[in-house]
């Protein structure tokens, strides 16, 4: 079962959110913690499918596609920045009766969550932050973005040819990485001319410009529920930088997935369940 649930954000932004499976059964879900899952810029809900279905099993598990992403409103002027991404998050959580939930956020998505978490601590029994750095990353790190997205060899003429250039052929691929492929494959949408992503480059751009020049320990360190830093070794969090974000959480954990790289849950699915099973345990018992 995939079921659309409508949620009206801030400003009055349209969002989708989604369950990818029945919720425990009545009386059961009454007594279930609830799950927020937050994809990652250029991300979609149905990114965290499998992880939402294993969830489903005891808890009642929603992923949202965030403002100018998948399902939801692209608002030609906006707003991209972090208030909104908050807001939107905050809004579903009351809308969607899942408070006080768990917030599994990977890359940007786990910024909005620490960030809600530190806002609205009634709101969110604990977190995952799945490889975000809470460091500044600055213009440089801008300007590659910029670069990379012209790069894009759009329109792609078929979905083979997508999972091809992103699971091989990209420039910021080191070694052959199917599931990339996959990942990005799930972002595209069927054009007149072929085949493009269903955000706009401009929009991802507005939004990430919103977060990378700043640096977020102050927030991170106001987050007092469960906290859960994972990364992928082979992802865009440093071991020491997450053993960092760590020790200035109040209640954080740390947790390390071999052969992964930022698309963590999507690299190694099993190996992320096998690592954030326990830490979800201890916290979504009722």
């Amino acid at each position: 079962m995939v079921r659309r649930i409508d949620v009206t954000g801030a400003g009055g932004v349209s969002l989708a959110a989604w369950e990818f499976a029945d919720p425990p059964k009545t009386g059961e879900a009454d007594r279930s913690p609830g799950v927020l899952l937050l994809h990652g810029l250029m991300g979609r809900a149905s990114h965290w499918a499998a992880t939402a279905r294993w969830l489903a099993e005891r808890h009642r598990a929603v992923a949202l596609d965030q403002r100018g992403h998948g399902q939801s409103q692209k608002p030609p002027e906006g707003p991209f920045d972090r208030e909104a991404y908050v807001q939107d998050a905050e809004a579903a959580l009351v809308q969607l009766g899942l408070a006080p939930a768990v917030v599994i956020g990977h890359s940007m998505g786990a910024l909005t969550a620490w960030q809600l978490a530190a806002r609205r601590p009634d709101l969110v029994r604990a977190v995952v932050i799945c490889d975000m750095r809470a460091s500044a990353l600055g213009a440089a790190s801008q300007r590659e973005w910029e670069d990379w997205f012209d790069a894009w060899p759009l329109p792609f003429a078929t979905l083979a040819d997508v999972r091809k250039w992103f699971g091989e052929d990209d420039p910021w691929v080191e070694r052959p990485t199917p599931s990339r492929g996959e990942f990005y494959a799930e972002v595209m949408a069927e054009s007149t001319d072929g085949w493009r992503p269903v955000f706009d480059h401009r929009q991802m751009l507005a939004s990430r410009a919103t977060w990378v020049y700043d640096a977020h320990w102050e927030e991170l360190a106001q987050v007092r529920c469960p906290a859960l830093v994972v990364r992928g070794l082979d992802g865009e969090l440093g071991r020491a930088e997450a053993q960092e974000m760590v020790r200035v959480l109040p209640r954080g954990a740390y947790a390390e997935i071999p052969d992964a790289g930022h698309l963590v849950h999507y690299d190694r699915p099993d190996a992320w369940r096998t690592a954030i099973e326990p830490f979800l345990d201890g916290v979504l018992t009722p």
